[in-house]
């Protein structure tokens, strides 16, 4: 594409604010990727120094570093028809070649052995896009071989490859999901995908190089690194260069990388690669990039990340122009093979390593090896790499550097779940003594680092907080909703939600006619106890005051053994239903989750086990290899009755990614939810509201549960969680309201009332969240139920809430009379309780005597 150069004058600029170290803005960017000449010369120079200043704060100045790699072309099918790619083939050509539609596992292990033989470490294994979605012969070949799909197939060989050789697996299987990252995690230490460009042109314009390529549309690829930087994925990405993209598209997809380099702390390397046509594809007649433009790519890229970053230049295709990339600013060579070509340029050998520690010492650099993850993230350790894979690695690494032992012995070690997971551990009575004595802090130690960029967010959390614009009546809603709340339209029911003063008065009592009219006048409560059986999590959710890290002074773990005395406790004075769930422990197999199931009934055959968030089920179904659906008839199988529906937050993705770095995406949520309902297992609903969010998110949150409710009939409540902001780490940074006003709380409770009639019929308030005066405002505002007496709460006591942990039965009938109704005992999914239950629960009053001492604390 031709472009006008720019004017001396821009230059110059440019130049100078480069070598000052000042911020580039894009443009800026742009005029620097065209430098020539003594203009070019002038921009290594200063991008060299920034190189340098980086080696140096990271304690390995003068090193460049390399990975001593196997390349794996697991399969050359792909879904995508990128017009550059000679890599991707069809399956006739591969059946006439005398090759599978993948390898078979046989043929990957023999490189890999062979590779471990020579020393190798990385184990590079590149595949097509989801081959399976376009070409029956794949999807043949994977239900031939036993597996669901081709990350199934990916999981699988890498932990043969750990297991048989000890090579380690970097993945390169194009587009993820945010589920397919957690299953791949636990297998391999580092991933990686190219961006390529955030041209979206050269994506849906005909003729562009990735037309007709489903998976390279940039907004998909960006959001593949989001949910790598989400899942503590180390991720390699990067730009291929001279595609048909302009100046200013190159500076914009550099500028996208270090907005999510900035985001979740996760990119490991960049790789800027430069386009080399080949034969027998739509673009061989398209001239290669010119070194001189990598050179400047290099080192604008340099100036765009900064002195910490990795960059790369792949050294087989700078036709050994080493010293030039190495004096713009790279710090890697990638990936090099003593073993296998490279298949995705078979016609550019790579470089002896040999002559590649000669050519980086002429340039005054020492050649150092590498493994496929970063040094940083080798000594960041948790969450950046899986309990499964630290033997691995560490068995490779060098402990003072994290760099490759060159001498390490490369062999076969098991990859399996961490031993004695259920060992009693940590602060064990913090059930009883966040009470009494409180938390030991008011955030975790890696406040700064564990959550992601806290000015990111607030940029994007600042479009979120302005208040949405109402256009709709409030009479006229109201009128609507007294005729018939179903035919609220969601403008009317936006109005409504954004109600106050009188006609706040007026919803209120419509929601408590409504709410009359459909369960009556009784308050039912449930006699429960919550268990959190660990809080040792590192998701990164920003809402959240009770993860801690395993080494944090509040941190716990309780011993199987510990989860059955507390259900068997709880049964002693009258609980009908345990609530259980715990923090996203590194260690917890996904096995973990059945085996506490079964500690609580085993103990307690008659007790149920309401258990296991959304989130626990995504982590114990990935860790496993199971389905979600194969995991949950597990868990079902093993005793859980019901799912809690937590998790949910604000079922509105934007949002989320801002209350939390790693938690399920919304859709994922939803599929969860649902595959409980058709296996038979209810779940409650919630929201959590009043941080970063609006009236229009909740209004969609409450059509959504409405929609899901209405196929499959499975939630047997709606649970509001007011947002409980004195410890939560959003608050704490400055990002998000001090949680909801009285005038939000009702109107939440009511117009869930209206908006879930008369698909869910139970509105549960939280007196954890509000109190008891709270709580019986909510009654009058169209909820019938109170939740249970817990016995024991921590989350929202970790997170600030003064109501307390436990209430008894006498409390909650209390409430209910403040609000002027009777109540009544209720089981999890609101059926009549068994007389003995009753009796049980009245004679302690539904809650342990001083909370009894829990055996082996």
């Amino acid at each position: 594409m031709t472009q006008t150069p720019p004017t001396a004058n821009s230059m110059r600029r440019a130049l100078r604010r480069a070598r000052d170290g000042v911020a580039l803005d894009t443009a800026e960017a742009a005029v620097l990727l065209q430098a020539r000449g003594e203009d070019l010369a002038d921009l290594t120079r200063s991008a060299a120094r920034v190189r340098d200043a980086g080696l140096e704060a990271a304690g390995r100045p003068g090193i460049i570093t390399y990975s001593k790699s196997v390349f794996i072309p697991l399969t050359r099918l792909c879904r995508d028809k990128c017009h550059y790619c000679t890599f991707v083939t069809v399956p006739g050509k591969l059946r006439r070649a005398g090759h599978g539609m993948f390898m078979s596992p046989d043929e990957v292990l023999e490189i890999a052995r062979r590779g471990a033989e020579l020393g190798c470490k990385e184990a590079l294994i590149t595949l097509g896009d989801k081959p399976e979605e376009r070409w029956p012969e794949a999807r043949e070949w994977l239900d031939a071989h036993g597996y669901d799909d081709t990350i199934a197939y990916v999981r699988a060989m890498s932990v043969r490859i750990l297991e048989e050789t000890g090579l380690l697996p970097h993945l390169n299987p194009g587009v993820m999901s945010w589920t397919d990252f957690q299953r791949l995690k636990p297998v391999a230490p580092s991933m990686g995908m190219m961006l390529e460009t955030t041209a979206t042109r050269l994506w849906s314009e005909p003729g562009g190089p990735h037309y007709g390529s489903p998976d390279k549309e940039p907004a998909v690829r960006l959001r593949v690194l989001e949910d790598a930087g989400r899942s503590s994925v180390p991720f390699t990405s990067g730009l291929l260069i001279g595609i048909g993209e302009t100046y200013e598209e190159r500076a914009e997809s550099l500028f996208a990388l270090r907005k999510v380099a900035r985001s979740y702390h996760g990119i490991q390397e960049l790789i800027i690669q430069n386009f080399r046509a080949k034969p027998d594809t739509a673009m061989r007649g398209m001239p290669d990039a010119e070194l001189d433009d990598l050179v400047a790519t290099v080192a604008v890229a340099r100036h765009i990340m900064g002195p910490s970053a990795c960059l790369q230049a792949p050294p087989n295709l700078v036709d050994a122009e080493y010293a030039r990339l190495i004096g713009a600013g790279i710090d890697d060579w990638g990936g090099v093979s003593p073993l296998t070509p490279d298949h995705v340029n078979p016609e550019r050998p790579w470089p002896q390593i040999e002559e590649l520690a000669a050519r980086s010492a002429e340039a005054g650099f020492a050649l150092r090896e590498r493994l496929c993850v970063y040094p940083e993230f080798v000594r960041r350790g948790e969450p950046w790499l899986d309990p499964r894979l630290l033997p691995h690695v560490t068995a490779l690494a060098d402990p003072a550097t994290g760099l490759a032992r060159e001498d390490a012995e490369v062999t076969g070690r098991p990859w399996q779940e961490p031993e004695e997971v259920f060992t009693a551990a940590g602060r064990t009575d913090l059930h009883r003594t966040i009470d009494t004595e409180g938390r030991t802090g008011d955030r975790r130690e890696d406040f700064d680092e564990v959550y992601g960029d806290w000015e990111a967010l607030r940029e994007q959390a600042a479009p979120g907080l302005v208040p949405d614009r109402i256009e709709a009546d409030v009479r006229t809603a109201l009128s609507v909703a007294a005729d018939d709340p179903t035919k609220l339209t969601d403008a009317e029911a936006l109005a409504l939600l954004h109600a106050d003063g009188a006609a706040l008065d007026a919803l209120c009592r419509i929601a408590d006619d409504v709410r009359r009219d459909a369960v009556g006048d009784e308050v039912t409560y449930v006699v429960t106890r919550n268990i959190n059986f660990t809080n040792v999590c590192y998701t990164g959710c920003r809402f959240c005051a009770f993860a801690q890290r395993r080494t944090d002074a509040d941190a716990y773990t309780l011993s199987l053994s510990q989860v059955a005395d507390r259900a068997e406790q709880a049964w002693q004075v009258g609980a009908t239903e345990v609530c259980m769930q715990g923090g996203i422990h590194p260690d917890l197999p996904g096995t973990a989750y059945f085996d506490i199931a079964r500690a609580v009934k085993g103990r307690v055959p008659g007790m149920h086990v309401h258990a296991f968030s959304p989130m626990e089920v995504v982590n114990g179904a990935t860790r496993t290899g199971l389905s979600l659906r194969e995991w949950l008839t597990a868990a079902k199988e093993a005793g859980l009755d019901s799912v809690p529906g937590t998790a949910a937050e604000i079922l509105d993705d934007e949002v989320r990614w801002i209350l939390t770095k790693g938690k399920l995406p919304a859709a994922t949520w939803v599929e969860v939810i649902t595959t409980a309902h058709e296996l038979g297992l209810p779940s409650s609903s919630t929201m959590m509201y009043g941080h970063v969010d609006q009236p229009h998110h909740w209004l969609a949150h409450l059509r959504l549960l409405a929609e899901i409710q209405q196929r499959t009939g499975g939630f047997t409540e709606f649970v509001t969680l007011p947002f409980i902001h004195t410890n939560a780490p959003v608050y704490l940074a400055g990002i998000a309201r001090p949680g909801p006003t009285l005038r939000d709380n009702r109107a939440v409770t009511a117009m869930a009332r209206l908006l879930l009639h008369p698909h869910i019929r139970n509105i549960q308030t939280s007196w954890v969240k509000l109190g008891t005066d709270g709580a019986a405002e909510m009654l009058r505002s169209g909820a019938n139920d109170l939740g249970g007496t817990l016995m024991e709460e921590t989350i929202s006591r970790m997170a600030g809430s003064s109501y307390g942990s436990h209430r008894s039965i006498r409390d909650l009938v209390a409430i209910a009379d403040a609000a002027g109704r009777p109540a009544r005992q209720r089981t999890t999914t609101y059926g009549e309780v068994p007389a003995e239950r009753i009796a049980a629960g009245l004679a302690s009053d539904g809650h342990l005597p001083e909370l009894l001492p829990v055996l082996e604390d």
